[in-house]
């Protein structure tokens, strides 16, 4: 992989030296995982820092025999850190939608990496209080309507991950059931509000490859926003 597309991919890495970026390159190992596949498993120790190159995953908690979706990541972001960093059991699980490619760095080497540029180390520290803001704001919008919410996780999802169009964005067909719970809504209000938004054409779902077009992407985004 060149350096440039590694440094494009990954926004953790646009601050990261020259040096930084080869050395990962010579210390990441790739990983390719099938839809439906257990990645990491919660309760597992933290040894090792995992980035998304392509496809899409969900995080999830477990309790018990029930399980529950915290959070979609896409193609440019990065997990595994927060074990890593505090050398605890991982707290999450996490699962492919799709199929993916993964480069793993290892907690050794990560931490090391770390030490050595600084500018990467702040990068890190911008991401994850990024994170927490997005966990408020969250959290802020639990009193919100669900079309209000649903809109505000479809949004976020192309803004993160979304691939542009010539009108609005795309982003992957997410299942039903982990949209409803990354919302915090019901299936059945997520069912409801998704044939809803595709009658009125903000949005399209094509089965055939899997995606979801966000149409009329500037409605969505006021509907998002209103808190």
């Amino acid at each position: 992989m060149k350096p440039e597309v590694f440094t494009d991919t990954f926004p953790l890495l646009s601050t990261a030296s020259p040096q930084t970026i080869e050395w990962l390159l010579n210390v990441a190992t790739e990983h390719d995982y099938p839809s439906e596949r257990a990645v990491l498993m919660e309760d597992s120790w933290g040894n090792a820092v995992y980035f998304i190159f392509s496809g899409w995953v969900k995080v999830r908690r477990t309790k018990g025999e029930d399980s529950v979706a915290i959070a979609i990541l896409g193609c440019g972001d990065f997990f595994g850190e927060m074990a890593v960093l505090d050398e605890s059991p991982r707290s999450t699980d996490v699962i492919s939608l799709s199929p993916v490619k993964l480069l793993s760095v290892s907690r050794e080497r990560f931490i090391q990496i770390l030490f050595k540029d600084p500018q990467l180390h702040h990068r890190m520290l911008q991401m994850m209080v990024r994170r927490v803001r997005h966990i408020n704001l969250r959290l802020q919008m639990r009193l919100s309507p669900p079309a209000v919410k649903l809109a505000h996780t479809l949004v976020s999802l192309a803004d993160s991950y979304g691939q542009e169009l010539d009108q609005g964005k795309e982003i992957f067909n997410i299942p039903l059931k982990d949209l409803a719970e990354v919302t915090e809504i019901t299936l059945e209000e997520t069912t409801k509000i998704m044939e809803k938004l595709h009658e009125k054409e903000w949005i399209k779902i094509d089965n055939l490859n899997n995606t979801i077009h966000l149409i009329n992407y500037k409605q969505l985004v006021a509907l998002a926003t209103k808190l």
